[in-house]
Parts: C-alpha cells; sequence; structure tokens
C-alpha cells in the first residue's frame, strides 16, 4: 500500500533514507562546478564511473573562448574518468537519458531541475546541485526525505487541437509555483494509458514548475514497447492502493490550447484571450517539447506555408533530428522559412541561439517563461507545439486548428 515514490525508496512518506543512485548525471554547464568541487574535495576515483553521464547540451557548440576552454577540460575529464560522454550535437541530457538509458524504478539524479522528465518511466528522477552532484560522484549515493505524493486522476480524452503541454500547463495553473512543494506528482487514472511517452516526458518534466520533487508515470504497456523499441525488456508497475496527501481530477476532455502568460508559468489563460498579441519570434524545442512527435506535428502544419516571424526549430537530440531528417519532416520546417538548431536546449536559457532583444515577445514550447531568462527585456508565452506553429504562420499568438 504505497505511492510509487515510497515504493521505489523503500519507505514512508517522511522518512529520511540513504540510497545508492542508479544513475547520475551532469550537463555542460553544471559537469563544470560538479568537477571544480571534486577537485577541492580531493576526490581521485569516482564510486561507481559506469553510473555516471556528462551530456554537452546547454551552450553547444561553445559560444566564447572560455566556454570552449572549460568544455575542452570536462571533455579529457569524462575521457580520463571513463564516464559515460555525450558530446556538442548529441542532445538535452533529459532527452539523452531517455532513449534507452533510465529504466522503471531506477533512482535517477541529474545535475539540472528538470531531471523530473524521466518519471514519465516510473523512475524516480529529480534534480540536485552540482556541490551535491559531486558528492554522489564520490560516494555512488545520496539521502532522500521521503516525498508525500499528490495524485493528478486523468480521465477522458483530448479533444480537437489540445495536447498534453496544455494538460502540463493547466494543472501547474491549478496547483501554482509553490503548489506542490517537495512533494510528488503522480498521475493516475484510465487516461493515463492513452497519453504517449512523449507526452508523459512532458507532462512530468513541468513537475517542478509546481515546486515538486518529481513527477511520475506507473510503467505500462506503453513504457514497455518504448524500451522494446529501444532494445530493452522492461517490467510493468502495478498500482497500489495508496494515500495521497492531495488528489486533482483532471477531465482531459475538457482540455482548451492554453498559454502561460508573462511572467509566471502558473498564468494559465486560454489562447482566445490573448489572440492577436504580436510577436517577434516562435521558439519550438527543449527537454519539454523538443521531440520527434513535436516536430512531426509542426511540420505537418506549416507543411507548404510560410511562418510569418522568425521562428526556432531545434531537436531535442541527434536522434530526434535524424528522425525528422528521414520522416521528411526536417525538410518541411526548413521549407517554411524556419532555422534549425544544433540538437540541445539552445534558446531556452537565454546564453546564445535566439536570445531576445528589450521588449521583444517570443512564443515558446519552453517550460520556463521568468523575466529575462531568454534576453533582458523580452517577453515570453509558453504553448503547446500546435499553438506556436499557428502562432508563426500568422505572426501573432493564435488558436491552432485541429490538424
Amino acid at each position: 500500500m504505497s505511492t510509487l515514490a515510497e515504493r521505489i525508496l523503500g519507505a514512508a512518506e517522511g522518512a529520511y533514507v540513504d540510497r545508492a543512485v542508479d544513475i547520475a548525471f551532469a550537463h555542460d554547464g553544471t559537469g563544470v562546478l560538479t568537477r571544480e568541487t571534486l577537485r577541492e574535495m580531493g576526490v581521485e576515483k569516482l564510486a561507481c564511473p559506469e553510473r555516471v553521464h556528462l551530456i554537452f547540451d546547454h551552450i553547444v557548440p561553445a559560444n566564447t573562448s572560455m566556454t570552449a576552454n572549460l568544455q575542452k577540460e570536462l571533455r579529457e575529464y569524462a575521457s580520463s574518468a571513463g564516464l559515460a560522454f555525450s558530446d556538442v550535437g548529441g542532445g538535452i541530457c533529459h532527452q539523452v537519458m531517455s532513449e534507452g538509458v533510465v529504466l522503471p524504478g531506477q533512482i535517477v539524479v541529474g545535475a539540472d531541475s528538470h531531471t523530473c522528465t524521466l518519471g514519465a518511466f516510473g523512475a524516480f528522477a529529480t534534480g540536485v546541485g552540482a556541490t551535491d552532484m559531486a558528492a554522489i560522484w564520490a560516494s555512488g549515493s545520496t539521502w532522500f526525505r521521503v516525498p508525500e505524493t499528490i495524485e493528478l486522476s486523468l480521465t477522458g480524452h483530448l479533444q480537437g487541437a489540445a495536447e498534453p503541454k496544455d494538460l502540463a500547463l493547466a494543472y501547474v495553473g491549478r496547483l501554482g509555483m509553490d503548489g506542490a512543494s517537495y512533494r510528488a506528482l503522480e498521475f493516475t487514472g484510465e487516461a493515463a494509458a492513452d497519453i504517449s511517452m512523449a507526452g508523459r516526458l512532458t507532462l512530468c518534466n513541468m513537475a517542478v514548475e509546481t515546486g515538486a520533487k518529481t513527477g511520475m508515470f506507473y510503467a505500462d504497456t506503453t513504457t514497455v514497447r518504448y524500451l522494446a523499441g529501444c532494445g530493452i525488456a522492461a517490467d510493468r508497475q502495478k498500482r497500489e492502493e495508496a494515500k495521497y496527501a492531495q488528489s486533482h481530477e483532471f477531465d482531459l476532455g475538457a482540455i482548451t490550447p492554453l498559454v502561460a502568460v508573462p511572467h509566471r508559468v502558473d498564468t494559465v489563460r486560454e489562447v482566445a484571450e490573448v489572440a492577436g498579441i504580436p510577436l517577434d519570434q516562435v521558439f519550438v524545442g527543449t527537454c519539454t517539447n523538443g521531440r520527434f512527435e513535436d516536430l512531426q506535428r509542426f511540420a505537418r502544419i506549416v507543411r507548404g506555408k510560410k511562418v510569418a516571424v522568425r521562428t526556432i526549430v531545434v531537436p531535442a537530440s541527434r536522434a530526434v533530428l535524424q528522425a525528422a531528417a528521414q520522416s521528411g519532416a526536417l525538410a518541411d520546417i526548413v521549407e517554411a522559412g524556419c532555422v534549425v538548431g544544433t540538437p540541445g536546449c539552445g534558446p531556452c536559457l537565454g546564453a546564445h541561439t535566439g536570445v531576445l532583444g528589450e521588449g521583444e515577445v517570443c512564443l515558446s514550447t519552453a517550460n520556463r517563461n521568468f523575466k529575462n531568462r531568454m534576453g533582458v527585456g523580452g517577453e515570453i508565452y509558453l504553448s503547446s507545439v500546435a499553438t506556436a506553429a499557428a502562432s508563426a504562420l500568422s505572426g501573432t499568438i493564435t488558436e491552432p486548428e485541429v490538424v
């Protein structure tokens, strides 16, 4: 009689536990800080290097000489320490980990707040700071306070142009940005089974926007089938009756296309309420909506047309880019007038490839619209891929049509 978080961590909510970590990863940004902390700790040999991944995704390719030198040092460290390493163009850490690395029931920590994305596989996945990551690399384990769990029960079916991203914005809007602080979100209900792995990754990705420690789906036939496609055999997780701190029901049939308006993720409006706002840039990508399913949907909507505003599309990984190229979706996107960036985080963090000018407005499929995130003085609206595609074609925030 346990929640999924309690079952994986092996204790009841509120307990403090020490647990071995199955997978620990950092990216080019936090990896530098983790390496520096290890040096200060005097740690030369990692406890379990075979469980450690280092993934270059945030500022790739390097944008300055300083960045290039830091990445050079980190690249050499990954080689000497025997770490699994993904270099420039491999993709975003969470997406790379979702392509046959993370398995149901595992404990996964990443030095990035959106590590909760990987709860889509029925893993307990959460983000930690770089100094915490150094201690995990050194010892192979860490401590957790077993979180209470909030149930998000899903019923019905998404209708019209609504997507899992719209559901994600809906639950963040209802819970608020601190409504689930240090709790796990557990997606349950008959409708959970109908959501694709890409959709589950999107929904779990935004759990941290409510303050949650993680977001989790039970591994089911969809999970098993997806992992089989990666050449991995996995078992389903049977749900038990459990005690939840809160339960919220979402009728997917009532979900409409939504937008989070500046500068908070939980200030959510129907697209119709903000339609017509002029845009300077549209961005499709990130660990929220940069997967093949997303690029396919975007390509289908812009095929044979021309975007009316600068539009940047960044695949979440090399595998996504390859799939988009092989399917023809990439050609449709380029022919529509979009710019395609190197697989990675791209403009999301405002470091390169699409920084906004002062006063410019961007519609983004990312997960955060904090003030100044993509450029000082810029304004960011968050939406689904379909809304982003319709808006790119019109140059203003536009309601998506059913395609």
